[in-house]
């Protein structure tokens, strides 16, 4: 089983399904979805996939894993979620926003404070 994430003009996800897996080379499957909904681009994404990085041991695909509402990034081949704060910044290689600093690695949970740019302890 694989997963087809379907990108606006925009270049913004708006629809992901669960389709062939890509063993089965009978068809393009991603022109094949596109044909299903006229306008929209279709491309594979794989549940396992963040930061690059299969979770399994798998090949990646686009960076990550493609959620409604996430950027398409064509010259990337990557799928972008949606920035979570203006304070942080894309990593190139993962695709994925980091905060301005670092959150404390320790056995206490943290909440990220745009007003202060800073995590605090929760």
């Amino acid at each position: 089983m694989a997963h087809y994430a379907f990108i606006n003009g925009q270049n913004i996800v708006t629809e992901v399904i669960v389709g062939k897996d890509e063993t089965d080379t009978t068809l393009d499957w991603e022109q094949h979805y596109a044909e299903f909904r006229p306008g929209m681009i279709c491309r594979r994404t794989s549940y396992n996939t963040s930061g690059g990085v299969h979770r399994t041991g798998g090949t990646p695909h686009r960076k990550n894993y493609a959620g409604i509402g996430y950027t398409w990034d064509p010259i990337r081949d990557a799928f972008i979620p949606p920035k979570p704060y203006p304070s942080w910044s894309l990593n190139e290689q993962t695709c994925l926003w980091n905060p301005p600093v670092a959150m404390p690695i320790d056995d206490n949970k943290y909440n990220w404070d745009e007003a202060t740019t800073s995590w605090v302890k929760v």
